[in-house]
């Protein structure tokens, strides 16, 4: 969420330069290759939405990966290492598990669901699971409201990208942004995103093995990194960092659990061409997602050594620290490379946002209130249209105020939909009541929380978060409610979903 502090930074003629330039607009051109190429392959609803269910196991974690790990890894991370050491870690501690977990608990159940019912959003699974339509349209209105901010977010990150390599103007930059992401995804729907989502994975991980090669060379190996920044503070490099350990925790909670809610990766579950690849799931995604976060350990590592050993001056702001080390240590190619992953950070999440809130809109909301759309191709290309244009329109806001509606997404995806979802899926035991009491309970806590926070009403204790604590109270009232309903379990679920739980 704080990819435009980089290019706030790094906007200098170095990063006009021919080389940076040219991988740059060579990437603008493989994506609108693959926008052509999927919108001559999108002929319904099934195909816009769920890729046609025909994708196969590595294009479904490696596009996994490239929509879960946005600009955030490139920048943020590695601005929060620097901070406070090894406790930045534990934001991805959990990668390992919950991909496991995901394919476990989450991804078959998900794809054989879409199989037997026709299912094609995760509204719609949580719809058939408890029979319910209207716990299907209150998800809808928790994705659409994160959606629209994680949009902005983005639109404004890559917006100040544009700017600093092309000196568009901020303004023109995030309308550039947009209208890149939105010609393929309104074209293409989900099967141009998710192809390009596949190429953009590779590019963040080329970019980031690439730029850790340099990290290891300026910083005299793992070893010389270490020597260089315990010789001034032995704390950093500890288990907690210079986090206070209730703090790290939390994030390995909220991460860790959280990621099984969040939408854009759920989603996707649905396009597995054979659900017997999943299997395969948790080594391939674990493994895309190690190589690619290379890049936010080892350069917040090698900054902090680099300033601890006196060769550099202390940063002026932490999420300069990508942009300084690319500038300084790399070639002029590497630089382009890295903003390149950076775009395609960016881009590969807006789209799989784009798509998920059209289907949110176009799919979900009309079936709570027992209606249905004519022709959801059409109107889902036309609501990807309106949502891009809402998000733009937020991403002109001062910078804070899109940070906010970025930040408390991820939050809100995991108090609303990891219970009734993840949990529901899991436990015969859970109730309708539960689920719409879960969902309500996480969208008014997260929403209230989180903007008292942001207006500086309150502040809670040091270590607790408003998402860890939104995610918890939606988890107590989601057990809490099922059991008090729970005469009413065996009757809310339907046999096939059943048979489908017990698989």
């Amino acid at each position: 969420m704080s990819g435009w502090l980089w290019a706030q930074a790094a906007a200098s003629a170095a990063l006009r330069q021919p080389a940076v330039i040219g991988v740059a607009l060579l990437y603008f051109a493989a994506v609108a290759v693959i926008g052509i190429w999927a919108t001559r392959r999108t002929h319904s609803a099934r195909d816009f939405f769920v890729a046609g269910q025909g994708i196969g196991i590595v294009t479904l974690a490696v596009a996994a990966m490239a929509s879960t790990l946005s600009g955030f890894a490139f920048i943020g991370g590695p601005g929060l290492v620097y901070t406070v050491g090894t406790g930045a870690v534990f934001i991805v501690l959990s990668a390992s598990i919950t991909n496991t977990m995901g394919a476990w608990v989450l991804a078959r159940r998900m794809r054989l669901l879409g199989e037997v019912r026709g299912l094609i959003t995760v509204p719609d699974a949580i719809g058939a699971r408890y029979r319910s339509p209207a716990a299907q349209g209150l998800s809808a209105v928790a994705i659409l409201v994160a959606v629209i901010g994680y949009m902005a977010a983005n639109f404004l990150a890559l917006g100040l990208v544009i700017d600093a390599m092309f000196g568009t103007g901020l303004s023109l930059g995030i309308w550039i942004a947009m209208l890149v992401t939105l010609s393929y995804t309104a074209a293409g729907g989900i099967l141009a995103g998710v192809y390009t989502d596949l190429f953009e994975g590779f590019v963040k991980t080329a970019a980031s093995v690439t730029v850790f090669y340099f990290v290891l060379q300026a910083g005299g190996g793992l070893a010389g990194i270490s020597r260089a920044i315990t010789a001034v503070d032995a704390t950093f490099l500890g288990p907690w960092g210079k986090m206070p350990a209730l703090a790290a925790l939390s994030l390995f909670f909220v991460f860790g659990v959280g990621a099984l809610g969040q939408p854009h990766v759920a989603h996707k579950f649905y396009m597995l061409r054979d659900p017997r690849q999943l299997k395969w799931y948790p080594l391939l995604m674990s493994a895309a997602m190690a190589l690619t976060l290379l890049l936010y350990v080892g350069v917040g590592l090698v900054m902090r050594a680099k300033v601890a050993g006196g060769a550099l001056p202390p940063l002026a702001r932490a999420d300069d620290a990508t942009p300084a080390f690319v500038l300084g240590f790399t070639p002029g190619a590497v630089a382009g490379l890295v903003f390149a992953g950076v775009l395609a950070a960016g881009m590969s999440t807006v789209n799989s946002f784009m798509n998920i809130g059209a289907a949110a809109v176009t799919h979900d909301l009309p079936r709570a209130f027992g209606r249905r759309v004519g022709d959801e191709l059409r109107w889902g290309r036309a609501w990807t249209i309106v949502l891009s244009l809402a998000a733009v329109l937020l991403a002109q806001l001062p910078g804070t105020v899109v940070a906010f509606l970025g930040i408390f997404g991820f939050g809100l995806f995991a108090a609303t939909l990891v219970p009734s979802l993840a949990i529901g899926l899991n436990w015969q035991g859970a109730t309708r009541e539960g689920a719409i009491a879960s969902i309500a309970t996480g969208l008014a806590l997260t929403l209230t929380l989180e903007t008292l926070a942001f207006l500086r009403v309150f502040s809670l204790p040091t270590g607790v978060t408003v998402s860890g604590l939104s995610l918890l109270c939606s988890l107590l009232v989601f057990f809490v409610v099922s059991w008090l309903t729970r005469t009413r379990a065996a009757s809310q679920l339907d046999a096939d979903v059943r048979v489908v739980m017990e698989v």
